[in-house]
């Protein structure tokens, strides 16, 4: 995923004079190609996060779109103030592309675990949250990036990631997909937790329960239109994210509840990492394990949910 957001910086830079790259402390040939071929607009700074929001603030008020590229919670916890003040307060269009949002930076510990990003972020006004669920998906959602009017902050996973985004169902910013029309039951996810919804689907077919799968690769602007369509016609909703269960995805379509259907909220289950920092060391799956986030987990919580109601 992180591969083709650069290649699909690259491809923009050739068609748009515009076009800007700004990284921070990332590894030896980091877009190589653009360095040599657009030398004007690549800048490879250090550990600066903080100075490259400015940076690239003062560079989209001169007319050009930046991307700017680090670690995301490089990206959220050390920049708030600038991202508040200098993108968000002027609106300006400058792209953040986080790596590793979630747990995916779990052998570095409660420092590089992005899990709060999303709730920080969306407390921002004009700022837009982007989580694609594989590659191609956000081959399709790149080209979209150039005349978006505000900031958005884009949540990369690890890569390498299973293809499950279809082509024909398209991507608009702003839009959510319906990957599995739901019948009793309904998962909503956001990025490539996605992949463990769609799976988790699979295993309740397999008992005679057929469940949807919605997927929100935007999480801000938040698609309340499809929302209000999906969430009365079925009897249990589970909410996954790789985050915090306060401040996601989960928490805005329960915002949507309070202020446009209450009588719906009740049947909205969260499933996402608890309100405290990380206190296990492994790797992503092992961290994910460890909070009952996995496939089977996420079908049974679905099933007894059904029970209940």
């Amino acid at each position: 995923m992180r591969k083709t957001s650069l290649n699909s910086i690259y491809q923009l830079a050739k068609n748009n004079e515009k076009v800007v790259y700004i990284g921070s402390d990332l590894g030896a040939g980091v877009l190589n190609n653009m360095k040599g071929e657009m030398p004007g607009r690549f800048f490879m700074e250090g550990v600066s996060e903080q100075h490259i929001i400015g940076m690239a603030a003062g560079i989209a008020m001169e007319g050009f779109i930046p991307y700017v590229n680090t670690i995301a919670t490089f990206l959220t916890r050390r920049c708030f103030e600038q991202i508040a003040v200098d993108l968000c307060l002027h609106d300006l269009p400058v792209r953040l592309i986080a790596n590793g949002g979630g747990v995916v930076y779990a052998p570095l510990g409660p420092t590089h675990m992005a899990v709060e990003d999303i709730a920080i972020l969306r407390s921002l006004p004009n700022m837009t949250i982007i989580a694609p669920c594989d590659a191609d998906e956000m081959q399709r959602m790149m080209p979209q990036t150039l005349d978006w009017p505000h900031p958005i902050y884009i949540r990369l996973a690890k890569g390498g990631d299973p293809i499950i985004s279809r082509d024909e169902l398209g991507f608009t910013i702003g839009k959510g997909i319906v990957l599995k029309e739901p019948v009793e039951a309904l998962y909503i996810t956001t990025g490539v937790m996605t992949q463990l919804a769609l799976k988790a689907s699979e295993i309740l077919h397999n008992k005679g329960i057929s469940s949807g799968v919605l997927h929100m690769p935007t999480i801000r602007p938040l698609d309340k239109n499809l929302l209000k369509k999906y969430i009365p016609k079925v009897e249990a909703i589970v909410v996954i994210e790789e985050h915090r269960r306060s401040g996601g995805l989960g928490s805005a379509i329960l915002e949507l509840c309070n202020d446009e259907m209450p009588e719906e909220a009740s049947k909205i289950y969260r499933i996402g990492f608890p309100d405290a920092f990380p206190d296990q060391y492994g790797n992503q799956n092992s961290l994910l394990e460890h909070w009952g986030i996995t496939v089977e987990n996420v079908a049974k919580i679905l099933e007894d949910k059904l029970k209940v109601t």
